[in-house]
């Protein structure tokens, strides 16, 4: 019997979760089928209640949903009860469960090149949602989170939720500073570049021994990480979140491990055919 998944946001032409997943069911000869669709915030309700009527097994979620859907959901993960958002849903034994798999794939994209993660600086720029879960993942890891937004508030009400569960944050302005000498990760969360705008301020001074991400993956080199490179710094874009996300919720969904090898490469494949195919 064939399963069916899905994405749903607002907007979603953009996303790439079709093309990832659909060849790891191709690649493993699953009988199953991911679809994207366009949801209002208005019909979140609605939207969740026909995929239940028409079968689905579970389905990614993203922007703005990610927290409004958790009011609609019968249970929770730890991961998203601490994140307090959800990313990923599944329906089992009639039962809706939210799951967060933004975190635990961002550390799954670094954790090789970082080389371990205890007792080191992670510095995050923004404090929004996608923030929110790296931040929680890193500091159960052992990271020392230091969070700068441009609206205070937001940066230490993070802080807290990362010291409410046991980990070291603190904040500081959306701005250049001595956290530049001593990061060992860097974070930029925020989608300042997702035009190709140049970044707000200079990285000139970061230790060239940082590990440099930006969670924006088209373009694949915005202007923040292309000033990192320039100063030395490795630097990732976000296509491997973005993989190891979609991972970790295929196995929350079909258990086993994910053909990440498979999925790595269909979405390296859409992306440059986008690149190609534009205008």
């Amino acid at each position: 019997m064939e399963r069916h998944y899905a994405v749903m946001g607002d907007p979603i032409q953009h996303s790439l979760s079709p093309w990832m997943h659909n060849a790891g069911y191709e690649a493993l000869g699953l009988d199953a089928e991911y679809q994207r669709f366009r949801v209002e915030a208005s019909h979140l309700a609605e939207a969740v209640k026909g995929l239940r009527a028409l079968g689905f097994s579970g389905w990614n979620v993203t922007l703005p949903h990610k927290e409004n859907i958790v009011s609609l959901l019968d249970t929770l993960t730890p991961q998203a009860q601490r994140a307090g958002a959800v990313n990923t849903v599944k329906i089992h034994e009639g039962q809706l469960i939210g799951h967060n798999t933004d975190g635990d794939g961002f550390v799954r994209s670094v954790e090789e090149e970082l080389h371990g993660f205890e007792g080191k600086k992670a510095v995050l720029l923004g404090a929004g949602g996608a923030s929110k879960g790296i931040a929680l993942a890193l500091a159960e890891q052992g990271m020392c989170l230091h969070i700068l937004n441009r609206t205070p508030e937001k940066a230490k009400g993070l802080a807290q939720a990362i010291e409410r569960e046991g980990g070291t944050a603190s904040t500081g302005e959306f701005a250049p500073g001595d956290w530049l000498k001593d990061v060992d990760l860097l974070v930029q969360t925020t989608s300042v570049g997702l035009h190709r705008e140049s970044f707000p301020f200079s990285l000139e001074g970061i230790s060239k021994q940082a590990l440099v991400v930006d969670i924006i993956f088209n373009p694949m080199e915005t202007a923040f990480l292309k000033e990192a490179k320039k100063l030395g710094c490795r630097t990732h874009n976000g296509l491997e979140m973005l993989l190891y996300q979609g991972a970790l919720a295929w196995e929350f969904w079909l258990g086993g491990q994910a053909p990440v090898k498979e999925m790595r490469q269909a979405l390296k494949n859409q992306l440059f055919k986008g690149m190609f195919n534009k205008g």
